[in-house]
């Protein structure tokens, strides 16, 4: 591969998250550079210095549901509206209601607060970085792991899980990140395993003694056991949904995966402060051997999911379906079968490490030809434009979270586990491209104020790229801001090539 305009475009725009100025020219040698960054590993830890972590979030947590119980149970917040402390005269649901509410009021401010400071940590990193290669794979593993904030127990989590759970791992070995993953708060809450007891671990056993004794209809059944974590890590994290497995597979894993759980009160009491987000909880746990895609996996606990996980890691199908899904990211919807494979076998001989993988991607020709170009989501486009324009949002991401929004794709919320979908073909539709010329005008605002020549900061973002059709039509607009906005909604900065 020599270093031509297009490698050396494909390299910033492509495996990168857009240029910013000077880019182009920093990359002349685009496998090096794309190597560089690789050795070098993610950047913008000045940004999210100060973050909540997931432990600080629990506790918080945890304090606004012991508000809401003494509203329920008649405690002291229940008291205070009693005796008048709280505004209302008793027996008035209502101003109940209203007196919950502004008992909560702080809490909930300083959650928005929070969220807003994650979001804008997020993107001013990906406005800047010197590593937007690493960056790319970081929200690609993000997506891959996808948590949704539309799920009320796992809103605050999805960020700290990428910041805690991926970014540390994302040049490493996904075995590593795999387990990371599984164990965060963010996917235990979301994937709901923090409910899964099994049927007869002390914990089920008492719950069946209790249904039992209270003539429940489901007398003598401890149930409890969910699947949804255990079927996830294989159909969507791990060897994937053409990987061999059966039901049976998913209901011995998620018995594996019982007592994987977060802090709860009791780790917090007293004024505890407890080491890990995570807990295994050996009450809940089924106990007994388990057998998952013909290999047995002796009782030991935490040990037991641990070691499953690990198997998972390992399979080839899991080196398939993981080396796939990035050539579908960085290379075509449709990549050449021979790539996957020179990926896969990277991925099994060097031990699940990512490193190697990415190596192989970016060592093999198939991902520098001209037939290798994906359309932009949603937040590359966005991402890509902040970039180019080097656009400040003074710790304000409200503006561009309401852009990703009405574009189809807000932060952190794929309303799935699937994530958001990858294919360039569902995001290519009259009335997304429509939506994306109104956001370029949007975007061009904020460059026109202060921006230099259009034409020449075309030249400078795109390079080669930059065709004739849209120089042409940056010279005949009739304003910098129309300018800007016509070459953000142009087809050629709108595909990665």
């Amino acid at each position: 591969m020599g270093a031509t305009g297009n490698a050396v475009t494909a390299a910033v725009n492509r495996f990168g998250l857009g240029a910013k100025p000077g880019d182009l020219a920093g990359a002349h040698d685009p496998r090096a550079w794309l190597e560089t960054q690789l050795a070098r590993g993610p950047d913008g830890a000045q940004f999210l210095a100060g973050l909540p972590t997931s432990i600080d979030y629990l506790r918080d947590e945890i304090q606004l549901f012991a508000i809401r119980r003494e509203f329920k149970q008649g405690g002291r917040g229940r008291r205070d509206f009693l005796t008048g402390k709280m505004p209302g005269p008793p027996g008035d649901t209502k101003a109940a209601a209203a007196a919950l509410k502004q008992a909560l009021q702080p809490y909930r401010q300083e959650q928005r607060k929070d969220l807003l400071a994650e979001f804008s940590a997020r993107i001013r990193i990906a406005t800047g970085t010197a590593t937007p290669f690493v960056e790319r794979l970081v929200r690609f593993w993000s997506n891959h792991f996808a948590v949704s904030v539309d799920k009320f127990s796992a809103r605050l989590f999805a960020a700290p899980m990428e910041r805690e759970a991926i970014r540390p791992h994302v040049t490493g070995r996904f075995a590593d990140m795999l387990l990371a993953v599984e164990t965060h708060p963010a996917m235990l809450l979301y994937l709901d395993n923090v409910r899964s007891v099994g049927p007869d671990s002390r914990l089920g056993r008492r719950i069946a003694a209790r249904l039992a004794r209270d003539g429940d209809a489901g007398k003598g059944k401890a149930g409890g056991l969910n699947e949804n974590l255990g079927r996830e890590a294989m159909e969507l994290h791990t060897v994937g949904v053409n990987g061999g497995y059966t039901q049976a597979d998913v209901t011995e894993f998620s018995r594996a995966l019982t007592g994987w759980s977060v802090a709860a009160k009791r780790e917090f009491a007293n004024g505890r402060q407890p080491d890990s987000a995570f807990v295994f909880r050996a009450n809940a746990h089924e106990p007994g051997a388990r057998r998952v895609l013909g290999k047995t996996f002796a009782e030991g606990g935490f040990e037991q999911g641990k070691a499953i996980l690990d198997f998972l890691a390992h399979r080839p199908a899991t080196a398939r379906h993981l080396s796939l899904q990035l050539a579908q990211h960085f290379v075509s919807d449709d990549p050449p079968p021979a790539l996957v494979d020179r990926m896969a076998k990277s991925y099994l001989d060097h031990d699940t490490d990512l490193a190697a993988v990415y190596r192989t991607l970016i060592e093999s020709p198939e991902a520098w030809g001209s037939e290798a170009r994906k359309f932009k989501t949603p937040q590359d486009f966005v991402t890509s434009a902040l970039r180019a324009a080097q656009i400040d949002l003074q710790g304000r991401p409200q503006p561009v979270l309401g852009l990703l929004t009405t574009l189809g794709q807000p932060v952190f919320d794929p309303r799935s586990p699937a994530g958001f979908s990858d294919n360039s073909a569902n995001w290519v539709d009259p009335d997304g491209l429509w939506k994306r010329v109104q956001a370029a005008e949007a975007l061009s605002a904020h460059v026109a104020s202060g921006g230099g020549e259009p034409l020449a900061f075309a030249q400078d973002i795109l390079g080669p790229l930059l065709d004739e059709d849209t120089a042409q039509a940056i010279r005949r607009a009739e304003s910098k801001r129309q300018a800007y906005a016509t070459l953000f909604a142009s087809p050629t900065f709108q595909w990665r090539v």
